[in-house]
């Protein structure tokens, strides 16, 4: 039997540590330890995407993760999108675009789109869909989703240039 393992990490901008066994997943110490139940178990081999969160800034699949791994590390899961009750806008722009219906694979659209967004502020056509390629949906038919890419990052552009972020 492996001794567990004290980690250190912040998530969504608030610091924990928890003694936790070495076989622990990361999306299960987030769901279980933290009680983020926004980071979806989906598949539990990495290719829905419903388990998405950011990692140092990178996206991952905290399935694919042992929370271990994250020891020392800044996450962020769609708990930490809002800020202060308000809606983040790409949360904003997938309800405007109506971009859910059932919402399980919704926090991994979110979560990939951030990354997206703030790497590529005025993304291709080409850069949403292959990004949006690893997220499986199986209710929307995908057009919302590409329209409220596309509606956030005008919108975060142009927050950007009033100063309003």
């Amino acid at each position: 039997m492996t001794a567990a393992k004290q980690i250190h990490l912040t998530v969504n901008g608030v610091a924990s540590e928890a003694l936790v066994e070495p076989r622990l997943l990361l999306v299960d110490f987030l769901r279980g330890e933290l009680g983020l139940a926004g980071t979806h178990v989906g598949c539990e081999h990495g290719v829905c995407g419903a388990c998405t969160v950011l990692m140092d800034g990178e996206t991952v699949r905290s399935c694919l993760v042992l929370a271990v791994q994250a020891d020392g590390a800044e996450l962020m899961t769609v708990e930490g999108l809002d800020r202060d009750g308000e809606l983040h806008p790409i949360q904003e722009a997938f309800q405007e675009e109506h971009a859910l219906q059932c919402g399980f694979c919704t926090p991994g659209f979110l979560m990939t789109v951030y990354e997206l967004l703030a790497n590529s502020p005025d993304p291709s056509e080409e850069e949403i869909m292959d990004v949006l390629g690893g997220q499986i949906c199986r209710c929307t038919g995908y057009q919302p989703i590409l329209a409220a890419v596309r509606l956030a990052a005008t919108r975060l552009r142009e927050a950007k240039a009033t100063g309003t972020t």
